[in-house]
């Protein structure tokens, strides 16, 4: 495993449970605004959490890039797009 690898799974592990949080409640509230019984909430609300926690590592993984300070200044140093200039 290369370093920078590493330093994105370090990053990714720890944004997990934050993403893993958002996911689940935006799920949460999607099944408790339906009109279903109790059996069919329960359900629901068992989907939510195994949905949340499939679908929030690779959002971490996706996301952790932009959390080091290399990306940014990359970033910066790149060409921008030719942007209009403003006269005062």
């Amino acid at each position: 495993m290369t370093r920078d690898t590493a330093v994105r799974t370090q990053i990714s592990a720890l944004i997990f449970t934050m993403t893993n949080a958002v996911l689940f409640g935006a799920g949460l509230i999607a099944v408790l605004m339906l009109d279903l019984s109790a059996q069919a909430t329960g359900i629901g609300i068992a989907a939510v959490i195994a949905f949340s926690l499939l679908v929030a590592a690779p959002f971490s993984w996706m996301i952790a890039p932009r959390l080091r300070a290399r990306y940014w200044r990359q970033r910066q140093t790149e060409p921008a797009v030719a942007e209009p200039t403003r006269a005062f």
